[in-house]
C-alpha cells in the first residue's frame, strides 16, 4: 500500500523510503517522489530534487459531449472536434480511502483520482469519472509539462525516426493515402513516453489514443485517449522515475510482463524465399547454405507451400515434407513456417468446419485480406481447434511461425466505427490491439519448451509476453525514407513507406518499447531487388541488431546473381564474413537478452537515449549493448559519414582506427566495410571462428555447432577504465588498462567452461612480456597453433595480442 503524508502543503507524498509528517515535497531524502499540491492540482514527479514532470490543474482533463454516440470510433486521431475538454477546479481527500481523492472538473464534471506507489519510481494512477459524468466523457486527456529541451522515446515501432519530438503519434493504425501502402504504418503502438531527463509515462488502455509530443509547445505533451462508451473504467496510467533513462522500461515491464525469449538459436542468422519453388529448392538451399560456408541457424518457407492459405497440410510439390525437416535438422537448421489467421475458402471442407463450428467472430464489417474472416481467438472452442492444427506441423519438426497479417480490425473509418463483435462480447474498440495478443499467445502455446521462434508484424503494450520477435512487414528494397518521394524500375513516382533508414528507425523504437528483438527483411519487400550496394548495406545492419534474418520479395539469395540484383563474389565474401559475425556475437547478444529480464534495458540503444547528455539524436547510429556503437551506411553512394561519437575513445573493429568523443566525426565508410566502434574498457565475448549455426546437428565432424559443443569462449577487449561482462552462463571477464599494458580476470560459467582466448587491441607499445596468475607465459608461433594448443601461452600479431587462459580460468596480465 502507498504510504501518505500531509508535507506541508501538500496532501499526498509517496516515495519509496518515506518521509515525515513535517517534511515538505523539497525536503524529503526519498530517491523519487510523487506529490499532489491541493492549492493549484499540481501533480509533480521528482528524483531527488529535479523535477521531472509536472501535470498542473489543466494537466487531467476529461472531453466531454452532450452524449456519447454509438456510431463512433471516439478515435482522437480526428482531433475530437466535438469534444468540450474540462480541467480540475477542485480537489478533496476522500474520506477513509487513503490515496483517493475526488476532482471536480468544470461544467459540473467529477472523477476520483487513485494513486498507488507500487515500487521505488513506480506510481500507478487511475483517473476514473463519477456515473453522471461517464455518460459525457468520450476522451480523457493527460497534459504533463516536461524539460524544453530533452528528447523522447518509446511509443513503439516507427518509421520516421527513433525520437518524437514535434511529432503526433497513433496508437493505432489510420488511413494515410500519402503513403504507397494506404495507412500510417503503427504495426506496433506502445503508449510508453521516455523522456531523456529519467521519466516515463504508459497509459494502460488498449482504446485508442494519440501522442501529441511537444508538437506546439516545447514543454506540453498531450495524450488523449478515446474512451467512449467504455468511459465508465476510466484511465490507468502510471509515472516512472529512474536515474538513467534506458532505465525505465524496466518498470514498464513490471506494470505490464516482462518479454518471454525466443530459443537461442532464434537469433539466426535467417534465410528465406518469399515464393519457394518446391521441396527440392528448400533441399537446395540448405545444402548450399552449407557447401559455401554461409553460417545459418534457421530456414523458414514462406508461402505458397500448402494446398491453400492455412490448409495446414504441404502441397504436391513438397512430397516429404518430413524428410525435408530431417535433412534441415541434420545439417543445423531449425525450421519455421508463415502463417496467418484465416482459412482461405478453397480449403473446402476446413472452411466450412469454421463456418458450421463457429470460429470466425459474429459480427464483421470488412476485412483487409483475401482469404476469409480472422479466427476468434476469444472463443475457447476454436482456439482450441486451431492449436490442434498447427500440431499437425509442430509434430513433424516445425519449430517456429511467421506471422503474418491479422490487423483486420481497426477502430473505424474517419470517425466513424467499423462495428465488430467477437466471442466473448469484445468489439474494435479495445480488439483492434488486443487481437494480436490473443493471435500470438494461440501460436506462443505451441512452441517448444526452448521458446522457440515467433516472428510476429504486429504487436502492442503486453504482447510481448508472446511475440518473440518483431519484423516490421514489407519495407522498400531502397535507400528511402519514410515518407519520402521515390521512383521505382519503371519510372513511377512513389511514397515510400521506408527502406534500409525506417529499418534502422525501428531497431531504435522498438527496444525501450518493450520489443528488445527486432528483424527487418535484409535487402526490403517492395520494389525489390536490391541491388548489390543495397543488399550488403542492409546486411552489415542487421548483422549488427539482435536478430538477423535475410530474404526478399524477389527470393533473393546471397549466391544467386540476377541481372537486376547484380549480386556478385565480393558481395558474397563480404556477406559470409557479416552472417559469421553476427553469430560469433551469439554470447554478447544473448547475455544482453538475459539480463534485460531483470534490468529491462534494451539492446539496441538511440545514442540520444543511451548518452542523454549529448543533448542530440542521430536516426541512424546506436549502440549495440554497453560497448558497440554501430553506424549503418543508409545513403546511397555515401564512402564516409557523419557519426556522433559518445564520449571517450573508440577503437575501429576492422582497422584498428581510434576516434574520440564527444563530439560529430566523418569516418570513412568503404562499400565492404560498416563503420562498426569498439569502446574503450569494453569487453565483447563472441564464439569460435568457425561457428556455423546455433542449432543442433546430426553432422558435427561436418556442421560445427554451438549447441553440440560451446567449445572455447572467445573476447575482443579494448582496454581502459575497470570494466566487467557478465555472461548469461554466469561467467564474468573483468578488464583494466594498465601501466604499459593490461590486466584482465576470467571466472568460467557453467557454458563456456572449455578455455578462453581474449584479443587485446588498442595496446600503445610493444607487450613484452605476458603472465598468468602471476607465472610467464611461453609465446606461441601464431594465432592458428594458440588455437589448436591446449596449453596457455600467447601470440602478437598486426598490433593484436591475443591469449589463451584454461578452463579454470585465471589473471592475464600484459606489460612492457
Amino acid at each position: 500500500m502507498p504510504r501518505a503524508s500531509s508535507c506541508a502543503a501538500s496532501l499526498l507524498l509517496l516515495t519509496l523510503l518515506g518521509c515525515r509528517r513535517d517534511e515538505a515535497p523539497d525536503e524529503c531524502a526519498a530517491r523519487f517522489c510523487l506529490s499532489l499540491d491541493a492549492p493549484g492540482l499540481t501533480i509533480t514527479l521528482r528524483r531527488d530534487q529535479t523535477t521531472l514532470l509536472t501535470l498542473p490543474a489543466d494537466g487531467l482533463q476529461l472531453g466531454l459531449r452532450d452524449e456519447l454516440s454509438d456510431t463512433l470510433s471516439y478515435d482522437p486521431w480526428f482531433e475530437d472536434k466535438d469534444a468540450d475538454y474540462v480541467s480540475v477546479v477542485e480537489i478533496a481527500a476522500v474520506e477513509g480511502s487513503p490515496g483517493v481523492w475526488r476532482l471536480q472538473f468544470a461544467d459540473e464534471a467529477a472523477a476520483t483520482l487513485s494513486v498507488e506507489e507500487v515500487s521505488a519510481g513506480n506510481f500507478a494512477l487511475h483517473l476514473k469519472p463519477d456515473a453522471a459524468t461517464a455518460a459525457r466523457a468520450g476522451y480523457v486527456r493527460l497534459r504533463p509539462r516536461v524539460s524544453a529541451t530533452e528528447g523522447f522515446y518509446g511509443l513503439g515501432e516507427l518509421f520516421d525516426r527513433p525520437e518524437h519530438r514535434g511529432t503526433r503519434r497513433a496508437m493505432q493504425l489510420e488511413l494515410d493515402l500519402s503513403l504507397e501502402s494506404g495507412y500510417n504504418e503503427a504495426h506496433v503502438p506502445v503508449p510508453l513516453l521516455i523522456g531523456t531527463t529519467g521519466w516515463g509515462l504508459f497509459v494502460e488502455d488498449l482504446h485508442p489514443g494519440v501522442f501529441d509530443v511537444a508538437t506546439e509547445d516545447d514543454t506540453l505533451v498531450e495524450v488523449t485517449f478515446g474512451v467512449g462508451q467504455d468511459s465508465a473504467e476510466g484511465l490507468r496510467f502510471h509515472l516512472y522515475a529512474a536515474d538513467h533513462p534506458l532505465d525505465i522500461t524496466r518498470h514498464y515491464y513490471q506494470t505490464t510482463v516482462f518479454p518471454t525469449l525466443p530459443a537461442p538459436w532464434a537469433l539466426g542468422p535467417w534465410v528465406w524465399r518469399d515464393e519457394s519453388a518446391d521441396e527440392a529448392e528448400v533441399r537446395a538451399d540448405l545444402e548450399t547454405l552449407r557447401a559455401l560456408d554461409l553460417a545459418t541457424s534457421g530456414y523458414w518457407i514462406d508461402r505458397p507451400y500448402a494446398n491453400a492459405v492455412n490448409s495446414f497440410d504441404f502441397d504436391a510439390r513438397f512430397p516429404d515434407p518430413e524428410g525435408m525437416i530431417q535433412l534441415a535438422h541434420s545439417l543445423g537448421f531449425r525450421m519455421a513456417l508463415w502463417h496467418t489467421p484465416y482459412v482461405e475458402e478453397k480449403v473446402g471442407a476446413l472452411h466450412q468446419q469454421a463456418l458450421d463450428e463457429g470460429w470466425f467472430p459474429p459480427v464483421v464489417p470488412i476485412v483487409f485480406n483475401n482469404w476469409s474472416d480472422p479466427i476468434d481467438f476469444t472463443n475457447d472452442a476454436a482456439t482450441a481447434a486451431w492449436q490442434s492444427l498447427i500440431q499437425r506441423y509442430t509434430d513433424i519438426g516445425i519449430e517456429g511461425f511467421k506471422l503474418d497479417y491479422g490487423e483486420d480490425i481497426v477502430p473505424g473509418l474517419n470517425g466513424g466505427r467499423l462495428a465488430w463483435e467477437f466471442e466473448d462480447g469484445s468489439d474494435e474498440r479495445v480488439m483492434h490491439r488486443r487481437y494480436a495478443i490473443l493471435y500470438h499467445q494461440t501460436y506462443a502455446e505451441m512452441l517448444p519448451a526452448d521458446g522457440g521462434f515467433l516472428l510476429c508484424r504486429a504487436g502492442t503494450w503486453g504482447s510481448q509476453a508472446y511475440t518473440r520477435v518483431i519484423w516490421p512487414g514489407d519495407l522498400d528494397a531502397s535507400f528511402a525514407r519514410h515518407g519520402e518521394q521515390d521512383t521505382n524500375r519503371d519510372g513511377e513516382t512513389y511514397t515510400a513507406v521506408g527502406g534500409l533508414p525506417a529499418a534502422v528507425s525501428a531497431s531504435m523504437s522498438l527496444g525501450p518499447s518493450g520489443f528488445p528483438l527486432f528483424a527487418s527483411d535484409t535487402g526490403g519487400y517492395r520494389h525489390s531487388p536490391p541491388d548489390k550496394e543495397l543488399f550488403m548495406r542492409w546486411f552489415q545492419h542487421t548483422a549488427l541488431t539482435a536478430v538477423m534474418q535475410i530474404g526478399t520479395s524477389t527470393n533473393d539469395v546471397a549466391w544467386e546473381t540476377t541481372e537486376d540484383n547484380g549480386f556478385d563474389e565480393e558481395l558474397l565474401d563480404v556477406y559470409r564474413e557479416y552472417t559469421r559475425l553476427h553469430l560469433r556475437l551469439f554470447p554478447m547478444l544473448w547475455s544482453y537478452a538475459q539480463a534485460l529480464l531483470q534490468d529491462g534495458r534494451p539492446i539496441v540503444r538511440a545514442l540520444g537515449l543511451a548518452y542523454p547528455e549529448l543533448g542530440v539524436h542521430p536516426d541512424d547510429s546506436y549502440m549495440l549493448g554497453d560497448y558497440l556503437l554501430v553506424a549503418p551506411v543508409i545513403e546511397r553512394g555515401a564512402r564516409e559519414r557523419a557519426l556522433v561519437v559518445p564520449p571517450g575513445r573508440f577503437i575501429h573493429w576492422f582497422d584498428d582506427t581510434v576516434i574520440e568523443g564527444p563530439g560529430e566525426l566523418t569516418v570513412p565508410a568503404p562499400l565492404d566495410t560498416l563503420p562498426l566502434y569498439l569502446a574503450e574498457g569494453g569487453v565483447v565475448p563472441m564464439l569460435r571462428p568457425s561457428i556455423d549455426t546455433l542449432s543442433p546437428t546430426d553432422s558435427p565432424d561436418s556442421v560445427d555447432s554451438f549447441a553440440e559443443d560451446p567449445g572455447l569462449l572467445y573476447a575482443r577487449v579494448f582496454p581502459g577504465p575497470a570494466g566487467e561482462f557478465v555472461l548469461y552462463d554466469g561467467g564474468r571477464i573483468s578488464q583494466a588498462s594498465a601501466e604499459g599494458g593490461a590486466r584482465l580476470t576470467w571466472t568460467p560459467g557453467a557454458v563456456f567452461s572449455q578455455g578462453l582466448i581474449v584479443e587485446f587491441v588498442g595496446l600503445d607499445g610493444v607487450i613484452g612480456a605476458v603472465s598468468l596468475n602471476g607465472a610467464a607465459l611461453s609465446g606461441i608461433s601464431d594465432l592458428s597453433a594458440l588455437e589448436s594448443s591446449a596449453a596457455p601461452g600467447w601470440v602478437a600479431e598486426a598490433g593484436h595480442v591475443w591469449v589463451r587462459l584454461p578452463a579454470a580460468g585465471g589473471e592475464v596480465a600484459l606489460g612492457g
